[in-house]
Parts: C-alpha cells; structure tokens; sequence
C-alpha cells in the first residue's frame, strides 16, 4: 500500500449515516471537510443515509435510501410490506418499534452492500462515526478510518442521571443499545480521527483503545459561513445559544435557571437557535422559572439569519455539560461575539482565553460569568476581538483537511 499512499491526490470515500447539517454536527462536519479535502486536488464521493448530505455540487454524492422513520415530516410511518420484505428494511423497522435507534446498524450493511461493488475503486474509506458491522467488513477489504467526534458513552450517562422514573431510564438505555456494537467494531479499526485531546482521552477511556492509535484533528470553522457583520450593531443584554434544547447534554436548563437569576439585576433578554421538540421538559422550566417574556426561540432559519443573530448579540453562551468539540463556541468566536463557554470536554480547547471558561452544570457560574460581561462591556469587547483572531489562526477546514489526509496515508500504509 506504500505506492498508494505516496500518490498526490487520494481516491476518498466518505461515509455518513445521518448527514444533513441541521441534524448535527456530523453534518456540518461532512461537508465542510468533503469540499476541502476537494479544494486539495483529492476525488471525494460521499455515500450517506438520509436526511441527505448537503454537499457542494461538484462533490459527487451517493444516496443510500433507507426507511427513514425518523423524517420530521412523516415520523414512525408503517412501512409498506413490500418495503418490509427487504431483510435490512425489516431490521430497521423492528429495530426503532422496539425504541431503539438502529440506523447506525442498517446503514452499515448498506454501505458494505454498496461497496464491496467498487473494490478497487477507492484508496480510503472513511467513516462518519456509524461505527456499524458493515464498517467491519468493509475494513477487511478496503483502507478504513473512522472519525469518533465525542464518546457516545457520555450522551447515554447524562441521558439516563437525567431522567427521574426508571421505565424512562431503561427507554434511554435502549436507544443507546447501539453503543455496544460501535465500542466492539471500533477496537477492531485500525486508526481513527478524534476532534481533541478530551475527547481522545475519554473515547479511549471508554472504548479501550490505546491512545496511540488516534489522530487528533480538529475541526474547522466555516469563516465564509461564519463572520463579523459590521454594520449590525449588538444589542446590550442579549444573549445567544445555539446548543439544541432538548438534550440534557447540551445544558440549556442551566442557562434559562441563570436568566432568571440574572432579570431581578440586569435588563436580559435570550434568544435559542432552533425550537424545543413535541413532550420537552424546556417550556414548562421556563413557565417555572417566569421567564417567558424574556426567552425566544427562533426555529429552523436560514444561514444569513442566523449570522444576523450573532450579530445583534451581546454574548454568546455554550452551557454544554460536554463537547467533544464545540462547533457553537468556534462559530460564536468566528463572528466574534464575546463568548462565555462551560469547561466540559474539548470546550476549553476550543475557547482557550479567548473567552470565558465555567465549571459545566452550574447555574451560578453561568450567572456569575454572564453579569461580569453585561457590566463591563469593554471586556466583552476584548474577548469578541481575541475570539476572532483564535479562528482564523487555529481553525480552518483547509488545515483540518492537510491534517486528515495525513492520518490517511498512515492508514494507507500500514493496510495489511
């Protein structure tokens, strides 16, 4: 494999299970990394399941189509028996009847289906943390790497510490049923890309893989997406948070426990990229909490309007409990509104001290962060100004893309 991995331009698979950049961050990872890693003279063709990938034209995107059930539109639909008589339709089917969340699995089978035709074809298949059984089979006749972006592992401990009956508890250890099989295909792999040194220490941790075995690449931050608008002034006393609003990961209740602290001091108002899902426990903690008036939640927007918010903001706030990464800091940072961030996982290594840094679960650190900023905006200033320059220094998806190729052809070369 050493001639293959010697060659200029690589022949690249991409694979990614759930891939739209509104499902997430695998999202926005595939396709900021698919059109730099083409902007470097590479051929990338990205096979994902839907909700489709939202890649860039000239990247060539194959479409592996599922029974989708989770489609916002039509959600836990009946399949048709004909769509049930294809064995991995039926697995899927069962699989989410069951409460369990089996696209992971089935995509991989798909996948493998799909390219054990193109042996031959492909130099590097790269998987987006489907961590299926396919991918198994696939890295036993193909070079494979897989990005691990967070150890899933920290998703279902906060889940389950979350919930307060024991039938909801057992419901969240059956969607993460999946974990298993992704911690047994993993120690099967032989390299992987992880986005930090946090989250390589915890995913080796949890997973036991030896750390060297790893590349650390962080992510990138979309700069032409992701920008300063200056003829929009900032609004003193509103905040932003993007982080999604239902998962206990993520912190928000601890944000909107601050905002109500912080309403009987200071003029505040906050404003929540996206909308809380059907059965949310966040609207009733807002009734609670008597901030209705104070909280607004945009809904799906475009990309120019949501850059029109972080414009008019004030501060910028990631409550997360953990990140892996922390895409909402570095996109914050890249508008450069002042950012205060939680301490869990990578976020300090995102943030670094071009922002503030809290202990994570804490609704007084956020409190006591927040008010230091609205009352000194001088500062504020300071750290919006520090977080820009951090970005454009430190993270672009160009470096991203050089030093993924690299963890390649080291994958490339030690292929048996």
């Amino acid at each position: 494999m050493a001639g293959i991995a010697s060659r200029e331009h690589l022949n690249i698979c991409l694979l990614s299970y759930r891939s739209n950049p509104h499902s997430g961050g695998q999202g926005v990872y595939l396709k900021n990394l698919s059109r730099a890693l083409k902007d470097q003279g590479h051929r990338v063709t990205v096979v994902c399941g839907p909700p489709d990938a939202d890649v860039d034209p000239d990247i060539n995107l194959v479409r592996l189509p599922s029974l989708d059930l989770y489609d916002p539109a039509d959600p836990f639909r009946m399949p048709t028996l004909k769509e049930l008589s294809h064995p991995i339709n039926l697995i899927e089917w069962v699989g989410v009847s069951t409460m369990g969340f089996p696209e992971p699995f089935t995509f991989g089978l798909r996948a493998w289906l799909y390219l054990k035709k193109c042996i031959g074809h492909f130099d590097i298949v790269h998987d987006n943390q489907s961590l299926s059984y396919g991918i198994n089979v696939i890295a036993n006749r193909i070079p494979t790497i897989a990005t691990i972006h967070h150890p899933i592992t920290v998703d279902r401990r906060i889940a389950i510490r979350s919930e307060q009956k024991t039938w909801r508890k057992l419901k969240q250890w059956r969607w993460f049923s999946f974990i298993g099989m992704q911690r047994r295909v993993a120690r099967s792999l032989s390299g992987f890309i992880t986005v930090s040194k946090a989250a390589r220490r915890d995913i080796s941790g949890d997973f036991a893989i030896k750390k060297n075995r790893f590349h650390i690449v962080p992510n990138g931050i979309d700069t032409g997406r992701f920008h300063p608008v200056p003829d929009i002034d900032r609004e003193p006393g509103r905040l932003i948070v993007t982080n999604s609003a239902d998962i206990p990961l993520k912190g928000l209740q601890y944000l909107l426990e601050a905002i109500a602290r912080i309403k009987k001091r200071h003029g505040v108002r906050l404003t929540v990229i996206g909308a809380p899902k059907k059965n949310s426990p966040i609207p009733l903690l807002i009734r609670e909490l008597g901030i209705g008036d104070l909280v607004t939640f945009t809904g799906r927007i475009g990309h120019e309007e949501f850059v029109r918010q972080y414009a008019r903001a004030a501060i910028a706030v990631v409550p997360s409990v953990y990140e892996g990464f922390g895409l909402p800091a570095g996109e914050a940072m890249a508008c450069a509104v002042p950012v205060i961030s939680t301490s869990g996982g990578a976020l300090p290594e995102v943030v670094g001290d071009a922002g503030l840094l809290i202990p994570p679960a804490s609704a007084d650190a956020l409190t006591g962060a927040i008010l230091q900023l609205l009352e000194n905006p001088d500062r504020a200033r300071r750290l919006g100004d520090a977080g820009y320059r951090r970005v454009m220094n430190e993270f672009t998806w160009s470096r991203a893309a050089h030093k993924t190729i690299k963890a390649y052809r080291k994958v490339i070369r030690g292929y048996r």
